[in-house]
């Protein structure tokens, strides 16, 4: 496995990303001149030169935590579909056809952080690490920049929002950088096993988030899994402690009520405490979301909801797949299927509120 260090490319192909084009199977081959360099003009990061003979295709860029926005180019000589991830197990674009000798240019923007996965997991590896999938992936140039006048997307969350280390789960906070164009990332510091509680008490979680945030950020929070012995008063209260928190940095808070739980009644419905996340108090968390959203002006992305309509047309075995129910016997955590089809939901909402411009969704 060969990884060269990172060079300054102002435009154009250099001979060197050409040279390992050309040790790259045959649909990695080089790009054509009029499709390479970088979207936004600033010198551009490697290129081929910084990516694995072997498949997979792996792309390493040394660079400090930051935002930047990775352009692409695919295709080869035969028909293709490729896909990229990155950094830990995020879905960073989604699965691209082209055909036979077809070049596409597509580009997004990543957030590189350390950890660069859960806030309370492992720091993982420096700088910025992709992954070129799909079956039969084409991978032609790429180049790495660091962004300007990048809008923010925050994720205060759990583990069915974080960026999960392990096959087969998937937090749709983990699937929702796909559906989002250059100039809006995704930063998920959504952390398993977090309650409201824990996550505004533990200094790797909001006292880390809060500074980051800039004017004009989103952040939206979803936590209510977790908070099994939360009572009313003080869930209500963390919520108002977190949308005040992010409203004091300039950003726009956004309350999203807890994905389903799989937990069907006998009639095929969902309509139950365990499915709806009220908890052994009698704490109706979805409700209370909606009541802190409504008394403070918030945002209100309902996925309980629309989670709900989703897995109860599906009806009992249809909505296995989109849980981990195959695998763990699972039906709290989403699988990838499942995550993305409720990032979807999320992107979908985002864009139906103008919260974010449509121009900016996949």
């Amino acid at each position: 496995m060969k990884r060269s260090g990172t060079a300054l490319l102002a435009t154009g192909i250099a001979v060197a990303a050409l040279q390992t084009a050309s040790a790259l199977p045959a649909h990695a081959e080089a790009a054509r001149p009029a499709h390479s360099g970088p979207v936004s003009g600033a010198p551009a990061l490697g290129g081929l030169a910084n990516c694995t003979t072997t498949t997979p295709v792996t792309c390493h860029f040394d660079v400090a935590p930051g935002t930047y926005d990775v352009s692409v180019v695919l295709g080869g000589d035969g028909e293709a579909r490729t896909a990229l991830s990155g950094e830990t197990r995020r879905a960073l674009l989604a699965e691209t056809p082209t055909a036979a000798g077809e070049r596409v240019r597509r580009s997004f923007t990543v957030n590189v952080r350390t950890p660069e996965g859960e806030p309370t997991g492992p720091e993982g590896t420096p700088g910025l690490d992709l992954t070129i999938g799909g079956p039969a992936p084409a991978l032609a140039d790429i180049r790495v920049t660091p962004a300007k006048h990048t809008r923010q997307i925050f994720l205060v969350g759990d583990s069915t929002v974080c960026d999960q280390p392990g096959d087969p789960y998937s937090g749709w906070g983990q699937q929702l950088p796909q559906l989002l164009r250059r100039g809006l990332s995704v930063a998920n510091h959504a952390d398993s096993g977090e309650s409201t509680v824990s996550y505004l008490a533990n200094p790797a979680l909001f006292p880390t988030v809060q500074p980051l945030i800039r004017k004009g950020d989103l952040v939206l929070i979803q936590l209510a899994h977790n908070d099994k012995t939360t009572d009313e008063p003080t869930y209500r209260a963390n919520l108002e402690t977190l949308v005040a928190g992010v409203r004091e940095r300039g950003g726009r808070p956004v309350l999203v009520t807890p994905i389903v739980r799989r937990w069907f009644n006998a009639d095929g419905t969902l309509d139950n405490n365990t499915a709806l996340l009220v908890n052994g108090l009698g704490v109706d968390h979805p409700a209370v979301a909606r009541s802190v959203a409504a008394d403070h002006d918030v945002p209100l992305v309902d996925l309980t909801a629309k989670t709900k309509a989703v897995v109860e047309s599906l009806g009992v075995e249809g909505s296995k797949a989109l849980y981990l129910y195959n695998e763990k016997r699972d039906n709290t955590h989403t699988s990838v299927h499942g995550a993305t089809v409720y990032a979807g939901l999320v992107r979908d909402e985002l864009r139906s509120q103008r919260l974010v411009p449509e121009r900016l969704t996949r």
